[in-house]
């Protein structure tokens, strides 16, 4: 009994004071940055009950969510991701509110077997969600938020990765591809297996002009200059339809002076059940592992009983200050800027003198062990405060460093 009460469990974590002070900085600057794009931040509840996150082909799956009864034997979850209660939400109490609907968030989520940022089973996640008629302006604005943010946080080398699951879905369509095959191919495309990809290709047999476009789509990157290769490759006006909406995007982003972070992977195919267009990747040196992803999600806020078309992202933070931190790009020290010591006799002028600092915003902490002048040096070194004030018995202030 008790042998566990000096730990915490397997994939959560403890975030000490300088980490924090760090945390609640990039929250706020992110709360700053969607408000002023239009987004109007909601709070939805850590518990949910299952039955949200089940909905349609069971959005989140459920092997990853932390689940337990209530006293009413009905089953609830820890909250897995902020996108379906967002939905919920513009299904049931925003029904009304007429589109475009901008909904921001920031909170924690909850998830086992969760892969990227050290296996965190508890992390921290901000997003957006654009719920609007299917348009690529709404895809690009989705994306240039998503781009702004990394910017803002100080990520550097950032590299967005688009693709686009309705292309795949139309050559799957157009060359009658079983449903076997259909599960393994954007498994094998989406993995780079080029070898199993064209044995495969073989055991189907594909014509060489449709293994030039799956192999393409497992190895090829670029922009405009990849949807023109592929538009000589393929007919079926789904696949058709899917590039030229990623030739939109692509205008809208250059046009924002953001093409530059961008290029296309059309094999990036993973969720094919929950993303309906556009999906999206950043990422940046130092880490293994998306800090943002997102995409085009119709059918999920139907799920709930109102048709809206849906894009957004979302962004880990705990993974943005994984990446700060390899990069070198350590957290100034939040503390306080002042530490202040005083005689017995002097403690109501150090009182006020306290009071005025703070009023000007200078962090300022008020020493409570009866230091003398020497021992609150040695004190503030030791923390690191940059500032050392000792008011005397004669209300004399003086400036130690």
């Amino acid at each position: 009994m008790g042998k566990w009460k000096y730990h915490t469990p397997d994939g959560i974590t403890d975030i000490l004071p300088n980490e924090c002070a760090q945390k609640r900085e990039i929250e706020t600057k992110l709360r700053n940055l969607f408000s002023l794009n239009g987004y109007l931040e909601i709070e939805t509840p850590t518990l949910e009950f299952y039955d949200v996150y089940a909905a349609g082909d069971g959005f989140a799956p459920q092997e990853g969510m932390f689940k337990f009864f209530d006293q009413q034997g009905r089953i609830l979850s820890l909250r897995y991701d902020g996108t379906i209660p967002a939905a919920r939400i513009a299904s049931t109490v925003l029904k009304d509110t007429k589109p475009p609907i901008r909904l921001s968030y920031i909170g924690n989520m909850f998830r086992y077997n969760e892969t990227g940022g050290g296996k965190q089973k508890e992390f921290t996640q901000a997003g957006i969600e654009l719920m609007s008629n299917k348009t690529p302006q709404a895809d690009a604005q989705v994306i240039a938020t998503a781009i702004e943010s990394a910017i803002l946080l100080g990520i550097t080398d950032l590299q967005v990765s688009l693709g686009e699951v309705e292309f795949f879905k139309g050559l799957m369509e157009e060359w009658d591809i079983d449903t076997e095959a259909a599960i393994l191919l954007p498994k094998l495309i989406d993995g780079k297996e080029m070898v199993a990809l064209e044995e495969l290709c073989e055991q189907l047999n594909l014509s060489d002009n449709a293994k030039k476009v799956l192999l393409n789509m497992a190895s090829s990157y670029g922009t405009y200059d990849l949807i023109d290769e592929m538009r000589q490759l393929v007919c079926n006006k789904r696949s058709l339809k899917a590039l030229d909406n990623l030739y939109e995007v692509l205008k809208i982003l250059q046009e924002d002076n953001l093409l530059k972070y961008v290029s296309l992977d059309l094999g990036m195919l993973q969720s094919l059940n929950y993303y309906t267009g556009i999906i999206f990747k950043g990422f940046t040196y130092g880490i293994g592992f998306p800090l943002l992803s997102g995409g085009r999600y119709d059918k999920v806020v139907s799920e709930f009983g109102r048709s809206l078309s849906s894009t957004g992202f979302s962004l880990g933070i705990n993974f943005v200050m994984t990446a700060l931190r390899r990069q070198k790009k350590e957290p100034v020290q939040y503390g306080p800027q002042l530490l202040v010591g005083y005689d017995i006799n002097a403690r109501a002028k150090a009182f006020t003198y306290v009071k005025e600092k703070r009023q000007a915003q200078i962090k300022t902490e008020l020493d409570c062990m009866n230091f003398n002048a020497q021992e609150l040096l040695e004190f503030a070194r030791e923390k690191g405060i940059q500032h050392v004030v000792f008011i005397d018995s004669k209300g004399e202030i003086q400036k130690l460093i």
